[in-house]
C-alpha cells in the first residue's frame, strides 16, 4: 500500500452561518458545495478522478437527511470508490479522513474527498444542552443529574491543580496564547487579541473554567482532498503525506468505574505513540501540533500526554511561552477550538487543514517557520480514545 498525500483544502471561516427563523442564509448543502469546488481547483484534479466521497456525518439538526448521497447528486459526482457518512462524536471529522486514506491504501480510489458541514448555532442553547447530555455519559445514571462535557474537563483541571501545583492563572495562558494565534487566522472565530486579566474576569462556565477557557458554539465547513503519493507526486508541485496514524479507545465511555489516572489521557499515549512509531519518529521532530483541546485544561493534558512537555509541566510551558508562536512546539497554531472555534462534528478537519497549510508554507503571518513535521490529533470525549495523525511535507 502507497502513502496517501493531500494536495487540496478549502474551508469556511468558522463562526455562524446557519439561517435562523425568518434569517436569510445558504443552507448546507449550499455552503459545502463552495468550499469542494475551491478545494478541488486548489488541488487541480478533474472531477472525473475523484473516486470517493467520506463526509463527516452532519449535526442531528440538519434538515437535509442522506447528506452524501444528496451531495453526491447536488455535485454531479458520481464515485466508483464510495460515498459515506461516518460518525464518531468528536471524532468524526478524523473518522472521515481516515476512512478516505483507507479506502486510497486498499486501491479503492486513486482521489478522494474527506469532508464535513456541522451547523448548529441557530439550535437553541436547551436543546443543544439536552443532546449533549444524553451523549456525555450513561443515560440512566449521569444525564438525569445534568453532567456535561465541560464538567469533566473541570474534574480533570481540579485534579490537575491539585496534583502538580499549577495554577489556574499558568492553565489561562493558554487561552491568551490561542487567541492570539487566532487574530492572525482569516478562518478563526474569534480574532480579538485578549489578556490574562480579561481571561480570569469571565464568568465561570464549570470552575474552575471560565468563558474563554471553553469552546464556543459555531458552524463550519472544509473539504481535504486526498490522493495516492502517485498523483500527488505526478503534479510536480510540493504536498503533505500521511507518515504515521494511531488510534486507541480505552473501552469508558468518558470516563471508567475502573480506578485510573484520569488525567494521564491513556488513549492519547497510547495514540501517539503508535504514529510516532509507525511515522520512526519522536515528539522531539514534531514542529508544531495541532490539538483536539475543547478547553484550556485538555491543551495542557495532551501536551503532556503525547511527550511535548515532561507531565506535570505542561501548564508552565504554556504560561513561560514554549507553546507559542516562535516557541520550542508552537501548538494549536489555528487559535484553538477556544478561539479558531469548535464546529463539532467536522473541528479534526479543520485541525487537519490547519497541519496542512503549516506543511505547504501558506500559514501567513502566524506560519512556522520552516514547518515539515506536523502532528494533528481528535478525541471522542474527554479522551477516552484518540486519533493522532502525524503529516509531513514534501517539496
Amino acid at each position: 500500500m502507497g502513502r496517501v498525500a493531500v494536495i487540496g483544502y478549502a474551508a469556511t471561516p468558522v463562526g455562524r452561518l446557519q439561517p435562523k427563523g425568518s434569517d436569510i442564509g445558504s443552507l448546507e448543502h449550499e455552503v459545502m458545495a463552495d468550499v469542494v469546488l475551491r478545494a478541488v481547483e486548489m488541488a487541480q484534479v478533474d472531477k472525473s478522478e475523484i473516486g470517493g466521497l467520506s463526509f463527516a456525518q452532519p449535526r442531528p439538526y440538519t434538515q437535509q437527511k442522506y447528506f452524501a448521497t444528496f451531495m453526491a447528486s447536488y455535485l454531479q459526482l458520481p464515485c466508483d470508490g464510495f460515498v459515506a457518512e461516518v460518525l464518531g462524536n468528536g471524532m468524526t471529522g478524523g473518522f472521515a479522513f481516515e476512512h478516505a486514506a483507507d479506502n486510497i491504501r486498499t486501491g479503492r480510489a486513486k482521489v478522494a474527498l474527506a469532508l464535513g458541514v456541522n451547523y448548529e448555532t441557530a439550535i437553541s442553547s436547551g436543546e443543544h444542552m439536552m443532546s449533549s447530555m444524553r451523549a456525555v455519559g450513561d443515560v440512566d445514571f449521569q444525564a438525569p443529574f445534568g453532567i456535561t462535557p465541560i464538567a469533566w474537563y473541570a474534574m480533570d483541571m481540579m485534579r490537575y491543580l491539585h496534583d502538580f501545583g499549577a495554577t489556574r492563572e499558568d492553565v489561562a495562558t493558554v487561552a491568551v496564547k490561542n487567541r492570539h494565534h487566532a487574530t492572525l487566522n482569516p478562518l478563526a472565530q474569534y480574532r480579538k487579541p485578549t489578556t490574562l486579566e480579561e481571561v480570569l474576569d469571565q464568568p465561570t462556565i464549570v470552575h474552575p473554567l471560565g468563558l474563554f477557557e471553553v469552546p464556543p458554539r459555531s458552524d463550519g465547513a472544509v473539504c481535504l482532498v486526498l490522493a495516492d503519493e502517485e498523483v500527488a507526486r505526478a503534479s510536480g508541485r510540493p504536498y503533505v503525506v500521511v507518515r504515521g496514524t494511531g488510534f486507541h479507545h480505552e473501552g469508558a465511555h468518558q470516563i471508567t468505574a475502573t480506578p485510573n489516572d484520569m488525567i494521564a489521557l491513556n488513549a492519547a499515549q497510547k495514540a501517539g505513540g503508535q504514529a510516532f512509531e509507525e511515522a520512526g519518529l519522536r515528539p522531539s521532530d514534531v514542529d508544531f501540533a495541532e490539538l483536539y483541546a475543547p478547553c484550556t485544561i485538555v491543551e495542557v493534558l495532551v501536551s503532556e500526554a503525547l511527550g511535548f512537555a515532561p507531565r506535570g509541566a505542561g501548564a508552565r510551558f504554556a504560561a513561560e511561552g514554549r507553546t507559542s508562536l516562535g516557541g520550542d512546539i508552537p501548538l494549536s497554531t489555528s487559535g484553538g477550538l477556544t478561539s479558531r472555534g469548535h464546529p463539532a462534528y467536522v473541528t479534526p478537519l479543520y485541525n487537519l487543514l490547519e497541519a496542512c497549510e503549516q506543511l505547504m508554507h501558506g500559514a501567513g503571518d502566524r506560519q512556522v517557520e520552516d514547518a515539515a513535521i506536523g502532528l494533528a490529533t481528535a478525541e471522542l470525549g474527554n479522551y477516552n480514545a484518540a486519533l493522532v495523525h502525524i503529516l509531513e511535507r514534501v517539496s
